[in-house]
């Protein structure tokens, strides 16, 4: 390994040898890498107990989520059910937006473990938990054990971590291939290892597969900044550019070209290159992506948010900010492995925290950072616990004190809530009891957490004494643990805490899920047909765009209709001259409604009035919840094996 530059005579082991870089005026001191430790096993117990617990207890539920989550499944279930490998569809349209990585992995899952929710969650579960042993044998190498052990913690317990990985998005995936080139990155230019250059190359060809060319911006963008600032320009072939450029180009290449070739004749003579490349890259960046169907966080937001997604470790930046302080002149002069790793780790993350505060964002985007903040975090908190300074001690002191409040705040208004509602009827559908105020027009991903009202804790009593007991003891004897110096049990116990609140969340999730799924109507529709009330050779319509019930057509495997749907992520590939004859107008719903095929009309939330006005006592509701409704255009076949509850002829 590497060690500092001698500044005062030393003796040294027989078996070191002083070299001079020839790119450098330094000399380092070379000592020759001992065997390589094995994991300890506990650690390692440790990491996968609470991963278990966390995310894979929730592989089986909540259902998968109307919008991103089930139209992403949707793109998967089409490639495994056509072998079309190449071009995504999303109820029988082309979807050109995305890369096919994530695709092909859930495809992939649901031929292994059939069709289901816990096929498509499987693959991000496993990212997690690879995210998060990548965390821990890269900080173990570079740091020392206590610091890997809490780097991998973190990353399983951190707030933005479980819930950015509740719905299908890619964001995991790409922050384990960006980890993973950093790291080769790292190794290939200290060691001049061709494996490491290639595993590189490899890294960032999945992540392009993942994400698109952002990775290549944030891979080559922090190794530009790091080489100018290392003085390391020189050593640029031990990243065997050219071997390594054409292995890249053998990984993700392909897909492109055949993604290209197969997918022309689009609006305006566009096809794949300009939908995908131009669109949903540089002006999707712009903020002039077609179409315009994102929001934006304010500044404020964008940053302090951050504070959320990292929490409860983020408590502990200033204890990171202090070390960083104190080294900051001997960080750009590199000379070790472990001043490399933090410089590295430092740029990458603010080039990224960057990038996405210029560009259009959700909260999620800054996903590929945790990793590299939480190694940071936990490798300050490391070191304040092994020396004897009063300012790193204040800071942990601080960060408890903080945490200690944090958790009794929020034990006293779960608890002001439980007590307020301890009077109130179990209603099984929270959908109902909430404000929806359509924050950020339900545009941003969190924006459903504003309509929580009072009433609803009667719907949350388990999740919410689970977090109440949970930030009402925890926080506090960690603060105490802490202030007798038993370090690693107080880490544990505010690691215990916030797993305790994360499963927790997951069953207020699940809570949710009548609210932010369609599951159940799919099923209604399955049992109707099993029941003989319905023929199976029913027509399904969804009204409006179809990521308002995009669960439906998940779980009933089968292409539905959209009525006024031909919009967002639907747009573009109906253009083309294959697209199927899915989308249907107000006037041919009107006309068609009654005669045929029987219609089974879905009705989101924000459409029942429009509905209402458009087909007046024509229809007949099948089932309702959360404002969500399924109507039928006549009577059931037999209507007497129904529960009469579920049908209201208006």
């Amino acid at each position: 390994m590497l060690t500092d530059t001698l500044e005062e005579p030393q003796q040294i082991p027989e078996a070191t040898l002083l070299v001079s870089a020839p790119q450098t005026d330094r000399t380092f001191v070379v000592i020759p890498q001992a065997a390589p430790r094995r994991s300890p096993l506990s650690h390692i117990c440790l990491l996968l107990g609470l991963w278990l617990a966390i995310f894979a207890a929730s592989l089986w539920t909540p259902p998968l989520l109307d919008d991103a989550d089930a139209t992403h499944a949707q793109a998967a279930q089409a490639m495994a059910r056509t072998g079309d490998w190449v071009t995504l569809h999303v109820d029988g349209i082309r979807y050109l937006e995305k890369p096919p990585l994530p695709y092909w992995l859930a495809a992939i899952s649901l031929k292994l473990f059939g069709p289901g929710t816990f096929a498509i969650h499987l693959p991000i579960a496993l990212a997690v938990l690879g995210l998060a042993l990548l965390g821990y044998g890269w900080s173990r190498r570079i740091f020392d054990d206590q610091t890997a052990l809490y780097t991998g913690i973190f990353t399983l317990t951190s707030a933005g971590v479980f819930l950015f990985t509740r719905v299908f998005i890619p964001e995991v995936l790409l922050s384990l291939f960006l980890c993973l080139g950093l790291f080769s990155l790292l190794r290939a230019l200290d060691t001049g290892s061709r494996r490491h250059a290639y595993t590189l190359w490899i890294a960032l060809a999945l992540a392009v597969l993942t994400k698109g060319l952002i990775a290549i911006v944030f891979l080559s963008g922090v190794a530009a900044l790091y080489l100018t600032l290392t003085g390391q320009w020189k050593m640029w072939k031990r990243l065997c550019p050219f071997s390594g450029l054409l292995l890249f180009l053998l990984i993700a290449a392909p897909w492109h070209i055949l993604a290209g070739l197969r997918n022309t004749g689009g609006a305006d003579g566009h096809g794949f290159f300009w939908f995908y490349f131009i669109n949903e890259h540089f002006l999707r960046f712009l903020g002039r992506r077609i179409p315009r169907d994102y929001n934006k966080l304010p500044g404020y937001l964008y940053w302090s948010l951050h504070i959320v997604w990292l929490f409860p470790w983020s408590l502990f930046a200033p204890v990171a900010l202090i070390e960083a302080w104190r080294r900051r002149r001997s960080l750009f002069a590199a000379t070790s492995e472990t001043q490399r790793t933090v410089l590295l780790l430092t740029l990458y993350s603010g080039l990224i925290l960057l990038f996405f505060s210029l560009s259009t964002n959700q909260e999620y985007y800054t996903f590929p950072v945790y990793l590299p903040l939480l190694m940071l975090l936990a490798a300050a908190l490391v070191q304040a616990e092994k020396k004897s300074d009063r300012a790193l001690t204040r800071a942990v002191t601080s960060a408890h004190a903080a945490f200690a409040v944090i958790g009794l705040a929020i034990a006293i208004a779960l608890g002001f809530g439980l007590w307020t509602s301890r009077h109130l009827a179990f209603v099984p559908d929270i959908g109902d009891l909430l404000a929806h105020r359509g924050v950020g027009d339900y545009t941003l991903s969190m924006s459903h957490f504003f309509d929580l009202t009072g009433p609803s804790f009667a719907a949350l009593r388990l999740p919410a004494s689970l977090a109440a007991i949970a930030f009402a003891v925890g926080p506090v004897s960690a603060w105490l643990l802490r202030i007798r110096r038993k370090h690693l049990a107080s880490t544990l116990t505010v690691a215990l805490t916030a797993a305790t609140f994360l499963v927790a969340a997951h069953i207020a999730l699940v809570r949710f899920s009548p609210m932010l799924s369609s599951h159940d109507f799919a099923e209604r529709i399955q049992d109707l047909e099993h029941d003989g009330n319905i023929s199976p050779s029913n027509q399904v319509l969804l009204y409006g765009d179809q990521a308002y019930g995009s669960s439906i057509p998940f779980y009933l495997g089968r292409q539905v209709s959209l009525v006024d749907g031909r919009s967002t992520s639907m747009l573009f590939g109906s253009t083309f001259a294959d697209a199927p004859s899915i989308f249907v107008t107000h006037e041919q719903l009107l006309a068609q409604w009654g005669s045929g095929p029987r219609k089974l009309l879905f009705v989101p939330a924000e459409r029942r009035d429009e509905v209402d006005h458009l087909l007046g006592k024509r229809q007949i509701v099948l089932d309702e919840t959360s404002g969500k409704a399924l109507v039928t255009d006549r009577p059931l076949d037999h209507p007497q094996a129904v529960d009469s509850r579920a049908i209201d002829l208006h």
